[in-house]
């Protein structure tokens, strides 16, 4: 424990030379939704010291769940948060002004995990499965499962909410739960405990805003600079993640609460490597998949361009400086 307390306080020497002359940085809160490594690109610049960087005294908060982030964001408790861009959506279309401002990740790393005496989709009539929220990535996840399946929720099963990935595999284990939508790394551990994974979702081959960096329009407009300098750490601490493994694969660590090198080193290539994008901008591409999902019982839907809930100005700016740029060079 104190190497590695000591490793990350060389590293943040390293990466914020001028921590001492900043006398007060800004207060920020910020939020992450799930203990997965889709939320590795806010856990990174926090724990090496980018974002003090920058001139920000960032506060980490965890909020269980994508469809309670947004709400929790959406109120101003915390003004930005990192969850499914399809809340975003969810909470324009009810008179909120969710905006998401970058992006984490746009892949589905989730699976369809149930008890082991449950063989194939048709077992689930009648049966429990369970989500973080809903409105929640792994609501939507579930979703996308259900197009290809010949059972739905309430008619042919239950969708409970269990408040975060955690809580999922111990519903499982207990028996509350028949089946649950787990991350990857939940869905390993699952598997060894001799769990069936009915779907993988990644396989699916969509474009989907499962991690969205998410603020609303009334605090870029309040505190639009605070907004652009977290936007400059959270795109250097992206860089920093894919460039440097070792320190990448401690915060993982500490965040999943696994000391298990091989694996967590797994859930870095699969992460921060395969998933997590180099310049992490909004994509309208995966809003729109959100948007089609969601057209299907909502003909409002259908009017909107994905554009509208995305401001792109942060990243044009850095585009236009060369900031991104001089990182990858």
């Amino acid at each position: 424990m104190i190497r590695y307390l000591s490793a990350l306080f060389l590293i943040l020497l390293v990466v914020s030379p001028n921590v001492e002359a900043q006398s007060s940085p800004e207060k920020l809160r910020l939020l992450y939704s799930a203990v997965g490594g889709s939320q590795a690109s806010v856990w990174v610049p926090f724990e090496v010291g980018i974002f003090r960087k920058y001139g920000l005294d960032v506060e980490l908060l965890y909020v269980g769940g994508g469809g309670r982030a947004a709400q929790v964001v959406q109120s101003g408790e915390v003004p930005i948060g990192v969850f499914t861009g399809g809340a975003v959506v969810n909470s324009n279309l009810a008179g909120g002004d969710l905006v998401i401002i970058a992006s984490s990740m746009n892949v589905m790393t989730f699976s369809v995990m149930a008890r082991p005496e449950i063989r194939r989709v048709e077992d689930l009539q009648g049966k429990r499965i369970g989500i973080t929220r809903f409105g929640s990535a792994s609501d939507f996840g579930l979703r996308y499962a259900e197009e290809l399946w010949s059972v739905r929720r309430q008619r042919n099963f239950a969708v409970m909410q269990m408040g975060g990935m955690p809580e999922l595999l111990a519903a499982l284990r207990t028996g509350a739960l028949d089946a649950a939508i787990l991350n990857a790394e939940l869905t390993i551990l699952a598997r060894k405990e001799g769990f069936k994974q009915l779907a993988d979702l990644s396989k699916i081959g969509i474009s989907f805003p499962t991690s969205s960096v998410c603020t609303t329009r009334s605090f870029i407009k309040r505190r639009e600079n605070t907004v652009r300098k977290f936007i400059r750490a959270f795109v250097e601490g992206v860089h920093f993640a894919k460039t440097q493994r070792a320190a990448g694969v401690q915060v993982l660590k500490k965040y999943l609460r696994n000391d298990d090198t091989a694996f967590v080193n797994d859930l870095y290539d699969l992460y921060i490597l395969q998933h997590v994008p180099r310049v992490p901008k909004p994509s309208p591409e995966s809003v729109k998949t959100v948007m089609d999902q969601m057209a299907e019982t909502n003909p409002q839907v259908t009017n909107l361009r994905p554009e509208q809930f995305i401001d792109l100005r942060f990243f044009e700016e850095l585009e236009k400086e060369g900031f991104i740029q001089r990182l990858w060079k």
